[in-house]
């Protein structure tokens, strides 16, 4: 059960990280469903930013903190996005 939901936070990690990179890289209000996507998106992905490390710690915790796991990854490019955001 944990290499899967391990798997399901790095996925969910990953897409995080590529949404806020092209939205900070792409002009997402120059076609309007784009725009619309993105606006519906953003909430959803501002709260994914605060529970994805929490959930993923919590359940690296119950791997007993094992290095090769799904989960410090996703710790990890969460961490990396909210860098990101804020130097970039």
């Amino acid at each position: 059960m944990f290499i899967r939901t391990g798997k399901l936070f790095f996925i969910f990690s990953a897409c995080l990280l590529l949404f806020w990179v092209l939205a900070r890289r792409v002009d997402v209000y120059r076609f309007a469903f784009v725009g619309a996507v993105f606006e519906i998106l953003w909430l959803p992905a501002l709260v994914l930013l605060v529970i994805l490390p929490i959930l993923s710690f919590i359940f690296w915790r119950d791997e007993h903190y094992k290095a090769r796991s799904f989960n410090l990854f996703s710790i990890l490019i969460v961490l990396f996005t909210v860098l990101l955001m804020i130097f970039l």
